[in-house]
């Protein structure tokens, strides 16, 4: 199992620049899906001589290449009892802004390592690296979601150490990133008071596939017009289960509860290793 990541060459396609930068000129073509990740909307493109497939077959097959390395990532991060997440949010919820302060305040506890997705630039993994964390950035071009195989590569040049903290900062989108495994332990919405309270009803994907939704820049409250209880009656009318914590990357107030859970789910990962 651990050969799909230690001593493995890049993959065929791959650009590694100087600090840990991954760009992607052809997205996900570096990754042989064939074009298999063209999202197709209710039409399909019919070739004479070429076999012919139905939206829901291409989304199938690809979706089901992508769990397959999910599900070699997870093995791996499990025996080596890192605890992986997957941050999902919007543009501009505060992402980059967490995972800074996040760095910062916890680095003389913990082994952190960050994985960035962006469609383009390098801005958040120099912000990372400046925080102090390693960083592998990777562009995903006009894709809009982190797959389980960019996540692989960036392991590779990662090398997180054994009981790490393994962060993974998705490309903005509320969408897409619901439906595409990574292989980590487990997805974190984050949700500012900036966009309406009403988000976790009109991406119930995402927020049912999430077990913690962070509520950040809470520091701007007075502000704006935010119903926070309203946002968490949404968020559990779709997942009874979501763990919420309320935060502001900026302030620091609430962020005594996230990192409390990065430590009870990293004790966890620990623990089931010799479950």
């Amino acid at each position: 199992m651990s050969d799909a990541f230690e001593g493995a060459s890049p993959a065929p396609g791959d650009v590694h620049m100087h600090g840990h930068d991954h760009h992607h000129d052809h997205p996900h073509g570096a990754h042989d899906h064939s074009h298999e990740h063209n999202h197709h909307h209710g039409h399909s493109h019919r070739y004479p001589g070429r076999e012919r497939f139905t939206t829901v077959e291409v989304e199938a097959r690809l979706l089901e290449k992508n769990d397959a390395i999910a599900g070699q990532n997870r093995a791996w991060f499990a025996g080596r009892e890192i605890l992986a997440l997957n941050l999902v949010s919007s543009p501009g919820a505060g992402k980059t802004a967490l995972l800074e302060r996040s760095i910062r305040d916890l680095k003389p506890e913990m082994s952190i390592c960050v994985i960035e997705g962006d469609q383009a630039t390098a801005n958040d993994g120099e912000r990372i690296r400046a925080a102090g964390a390693p960083a592998v950035q990777v562009n995903t071009g006009a894709g809009c979601h982190l797959e389980a195989d960019m996540v692989m590569h960036a392991v590779r040049e990662l090398k997180p150490a054994a009981g790490s903290l393994l962060l993974i900062e998705n490309v903005g989108n509320l969408v897409c990133p619901a439906l595409f495994d990574l292989g980590e332990h487990a997805k974190v919405v984050v949700l500012s008071v900036t966009e309406g309270e009403d988000k976790p009803l009109k991406y119930p994907h995402m927020f049912l596939a999430a077990e913690l939704m962070i509520i950040n820049k809470i520091d701007l409250l007075p502000h704006v017009d935010f119903d926070l209880s309203l946002a968490v009656g949404y968020a559990r009318d779709i997942n009874p289960q979501i763990e919420v914590l309320s935060l502001s990357a900026r302030t620091g107030q609430g962020l005594d509860g996230w990192y409390e859970w990065l430590r009870r789910e990293s004790a966890r990962m620990k623990a089931a290793a010799f479950a």
